[in-house]
Order: C-alpha cells, then sequence, then structure tokens
C-alpha cells in the first residue's frame, strides 16, 4: 500500500508564519517600548492603572497568538507540508502589518497612544511606519520570489 506524498501548503504556510510574525512584533513592540522604555501603554486615555492592564491583554493576546502558530508550525511540520520560503515570507508580512497597523490605526487614527510624549513625534512616527512598511514590502517580494520558483520547479 501506498502512504500518501507529502504536499507543500504555501498559503497555509504563509498564513501561520504571518501569525507569528505579528506576535513577535507585538511582543518587541511590548517589552521594548512599554516595558523597558516606558515610553508608553497600549491605552493611553486613561489612568496608569487601565494602561498597565491594557499592555496585560496586548502580551497576553500576542502570547496566544505566538502558542497558536507555533502549534499550527508544528503540523505544518508533521504532514511535510511546510513550504520555508512561503513561511519567510509570511513572518515579514505579519511583523511590518503588525507594526503599519499599529502606527498608523492605534497611534493616528484612533490616538490610543503615541510611540513617544513630550517631544516632536514626527521622527518616530516616520521611523515606526516606514520600517513597518519596509518590512511588509520585503515579505511581498519574498512571496513573489517563491511563487516564481515554484513555478518554475
Amino acid at each position: 500500500m501506498n502512504e500518501p506524498v507529502p504536499r507543500a501548503e504555501p498559503r497555509r504556510s504563509a498564513a501561520v508564519w504571518v501569525l507569528i510574525g505579528a506576535a513577535v512584533m507585538a511582543a518587541v513592540d511590548e517589552i521594548v517600548f512599554h516595558q523597558l522604555l516606558g515610553w508608553h501603554h497600549f491605552y493611553d486615555r486613561s489612568t496608569g492603572s487601565v494602561g498597565l492592564l491594557s499592555d496585560g491583554l496586548l502580551h497576553s493576546a500576542e502570547l496566544l497568538a505566538l502558542v497558536a502558530g507555533v502549534f499550527l508550525h508544528a503540523d505544518l511540520r508533521r504532514r511535510g507540508a511546510m513550504a520555508p520560503a512561503y513561511a519567510r515570507a509570511g513572518f515579514l508580512m505579519g511583523a511590518g502589518g503588525f507594526q503599519l497597523f499599529d502606527g498608523i490605526v492605534d497611534h493616528k487614527l484612533l490616538r490610543v497612544h503615541q510611540v513617544r510624549y513630550g517631544v516632536d513625534v514626527t521622527p518616530y512616527d516616520w521611523a515606526w511606519n516606514l520600517a513597518g512598511l519596509a518590512l511588509l514590502l520585503a515579505g511581498f517580494v519574498l512571496a513573489v520570489r517563491a511563487g516564481r520558483a515554484g513555478r518554475m520547479s
């Protein structure tokens, strides 16, 4: 009896790593900017206690996303369905997508917090959003390359 041949799942590989990339970037934001530098909390429009609570909720969400992503990754590996090139692309797209979403939606549209207070925030906003855009574009480039390489093989 023949065993089924494992087949790579590019879209699922990318999607799993988008989740992991977003979770990692949320962790970097939370740990560096919220905790080490103390520049802001996730929600700064209330008391400091509410700000700490909002940071705890963000931290919980990022950890849940990371654990879910690791389990989904393990499932792909177990079935031999991982497509590494798409996974790398997905990681960068997830990290960049989170950062750009945070910079545009959280910082500017919802105004739940700013990168920093008491200074001209313009250079911080540009740096944050351009770094997110660079990560997102690098992920798209890797995804396009992976797609082309897949069609050639």
